[in-house]
């Protein structure tokens, strides 16, 4: 049976709901941390801010820390309340989405690593235009799938689904034009392998922005999806046969 958002609001125990809601808001805090890593990492590349891209990379410890604790937090949960029906897709969801939310901000950090090596070879690199116009996608989708989250929205989850493609066709397409554009300039070769690098994080926090919302179709509808076509998606959030 599909689940609604307040269907988690109401138990009979006090400390049950104190400790799902706990749940719910670490792994909300946890995807902001995330969130803002990725900003972070584009506008240190963006504006070849060494100093900004050292912080990132110093942050992704904190974020490493948070899913531990969140980790322990959803063993205590089921081993303490054994959670049942919607109750335990919701923890099953938030161990699966912290792991996702882990691999994007180690993206972000390997952005921040090229960051400082495009600085410390002082390069202007070509691909920057590719760079934010992808990286301003893969914030979104993942903007969005923190949002479906909180309102249990799987429309909108399925939407960020949808626009994985769209990323793949831009990353696709923005790799073509910088092998052309090494083939014709073998001075651009160290730079532009740099922002492939970049481009492969981007395409890379796309794919786990999907994941997230594969994982909250399964916790409202209780149907794993992340093998399914589009179509077969779309089928399960409308509830057809």
């Amino acid at each position: 049976m599909p689940i609604g958002h307040e269907a988690h609001l109401q138990h009979i125990s006090k400390r049950f709901n104190n400790e799902l809601k706990n749940l719910r808001d670490h792994m909300l805090v946890m995807g902001g941390m995330v969130e803002k890593q990725v900003q972070q990492a584009l506008t240190s590349l963006l504006t070849v801010d060494s100093e900004l891209a050292s912080d990132v990379k110093s942050n992704d410890k904190e974020v490493n820390k948070l899913e531990l604790i969140i980790d322990e937090e959803c063993t205590n949960v089921i081993a303490l309340q054994q959670p049942a029906a919607s109750d335990l897709r919701l923890v099953i969801t938030i161990t699966k989405m912290v792991n996702d939310l882990e691999r994007i901000g180690d993206e972000a950090k390997k952005i921040a690593k090229s960051t400082l090596q495009l600085s410390d070879h002082g390069l202007a690199p070509l691909g920057l235009a590719e760079v934010r116009v992808i990286g301003n996608h893969v914030r979104k989708m993942l903007n969005d799938s923190l949002d479906a989250f909180t309102r249990f929205d799987t429309a909108l989850a399925y939407e960020v689904i949808k626009e994985d493609e769209d990323v793949d066709a831009e990353y696709r397409s923005a790799m073509r034009a910088l092998v052309t554009n090494m083939m014709e300039d073998a001075r651009n070769i160290s730079s532009i392998l740099q922002i492939m690098w970049v481009l492969r994080s981007l395409e890379r926090v796309g794919d786990h922005s999907r994941n997230l919302c594969q994982h909250i179709i399964y916790m409202v509808e209780g149907r794993d999806v992340r093998h399914s076509s589009l179509k077969e998606t779309e089928e399960v959030i409308h509830h057809n046969p």
